[in-house]
């Protein structure tokens, strides 16, 4: 006889498929921690924006205070942004390039200000138009 008897395997699936089905509801389930509505409904703060002109040149602008650029130097940025986030530390620092600025110059002040311990730096970029 050269065909394999299935029927021993069926029985064997069809009792341990009764097991689950009856097990199955016994099992706790597990609990999940969901986050408080006093923590989520903060509006989250305005960024700080570090301005990269094609010169350039730096200019920061708080968000949260309106849209005027102030002229800065590279030795003046990072102190005013310490201080801007002295008084929110959560406030973030946004790096916008001019597209014509070397990336070099970018990589610079953000090292600058990596290194002047200034938290949560990003860079702020315009997303592509969809041809």
């Amino acid at each position: 006889m050269n065909e394999i008897n299935v029927v021993p395997y069926i029985d064997v699936m069809l009792v341990l498929l009764v097991i689950f089905m009856v097990t199955a509801p016994m099992i706790q389930t597990g609990s999940v921690d969901l986050p408080s509505i006093g923590k989520s409904s903060q509006p989250p703060v305005a960024p700080l924006e570090v301005i990269i002109k094609a010169d350039a040149s730096l200019a920061l602008r708080d968000r949260a205070k309106g849209s005027a650029e102030q002229i800065v130097t590279r030795t003046d940025l990072a102190g005013r942004i310490r201080e801007a986030q002295a008084a929110n530390p959560q406030q973030a620092v946004l790096i916008a390039g001019d597209r014509s600025v070397k990336y070099e110059v970018v990589l610079g002040v953000m090292d600058e200000l990596q290194r002047q311990q200034v938290a949560r730096i990003g860079l702020l970029v315009q997303p592509m138009a969809v041809k």
